[in-house]
């Protein structure tokens, strides 16, 4: 198998770069300064192990050769999905499995609208990109459980293989054919995502953020949603991840806290946040925790505002009004 990762932020990049140490076939795509350093090589940071890897790289997709063995794996976020797969259309064979490793449930259906062999990835990871060029895994020996099939529902030779792959290479990965159900419990999770970006680490174990999974939950349960249970997710995570310094120190915050720390205007809350007030308003629950983060992580996003720009009690007291 042939890997292409369009999108080496965090996820991506490691993925990318733990496949290539075990001689996977990997090109990357990424834009910006971020390409620019990684031409010189992609620095790996992890427990233990800081390494420079050659890992060819390309700023667009139809830069690259294609054929039946070659794989997408989708580490934008969800709110790049539509231009990545608009410039992934054009240059793709139809028949090319593509895999969403990103967080939320949306993505899948839009790319099974234009790649029939479409993969879900439920990822527990912690990972972070911070600086151009620069990729931090936060838990060793394990870097992270990848968890995949198909898209709705079903396992295939091909997520055998990619999973069998990944197990070589530092993680943990079960083909499952139920895998959205792993990807709605990791949803509810993220939910969090906002209130650590917003109000700092001490955000992501609040009761505000309490809140927001307890709406989330009830929203998928009167949508009648397979959810993958608490004890189902406990017993996956085990004590698989361990987290430890790299040589630039620690784990910071999630993916929507890093969007805000590297200023990059934009944040995925549309499609975790959102996600809720979308399931609230089609099934009658209410969701108005949820549907304040979205409105606030947006705003500090558009504005580069940075991480912990407000506090708990300023939060609390905008749902007040």
């Amino acid at each position: 198998m042939r890997v292409v990762v369009l999108g080496a932020g965090a996820i991506g990049g490691l993925v990318g770069a733990r496949l290539f140490q075990q001689g996977t076939d990997v090109t990357l795509v990424a834009r910006g300064e971020h390409a620019a350093a990684l031409a010189a090589g992609l620095v790996l940071e992890a427990p233990g192990e800081t390494v420079t890897l050659g890992i060819p790289v390309v700023t667009d997709v139809a830069q690259l050769s294609w054929d039946e063995n070659t794989a997408v794996l989708l580490g934008v976020k969800g709110q790049d999905t539509e231009r990545a797969l608009t410039q992934l259309t054009v240059v793709a064979p139809p028949e090319t499995a593509v895999v969403c490793m990103q967080n939320g449930v949306e993505n899948e259906r839009r790319v099974l609208r234009r790649f029939p062999n479409t993969y879900a990835m439920c990822v527990m990871c912690p990972a972070s990109h911070l600086r151009p060029g620069v990729i931090q895994a936060h838990s060793a020996p394990v870097s992270g459980l990848l968890d995949l099939g198909r898209y709705p529902s079903g396992v295939d030779d091909r997520a055998r293989e990619l999973s069998d792959l990944l197990n070589r290479a530092t993680f943990l990965s079960i083909a499952r054919p139920d895998v959205m159900r792993w990807k709605y419990r990791k949803l509810i999770m993220n939910l969090a995502n906002a209130v650590e970006a917003l109000c700092g680490p001490e955000g992501r174990g609040s009761d505000l953020a309490q809140e927001a999974q307890r709406e989330g939950a009830s929203a998928m349960a009167a949508g009648g949603i397979d959810v993958a249970s608490v004890e189902e997710d406990r017993e996956r995570r085990a004590d698989h991840l361990q987290m430890r310094n790299t040589t630039s120190g620690g784990w910071s915050g999630g993916s929507s806290w890093q969007s805000l720390a590297r200023g990059t205007g934009s944040i995925e809350a549309e499609f975790l946040n959102g996600e809720i007030t979308l399931l609230g308003a089609l099934h009658g629950v209410a969701t108005p925790v949820n549907q304040l983060l979205l409105r606030l992580a947006l705003q500090a996003a558009s504005e580069q505002r940075p991480p912990g720009s407000w506090t708990i009690e300023e939060l609390r007291a905008q749902l007040a009004r």
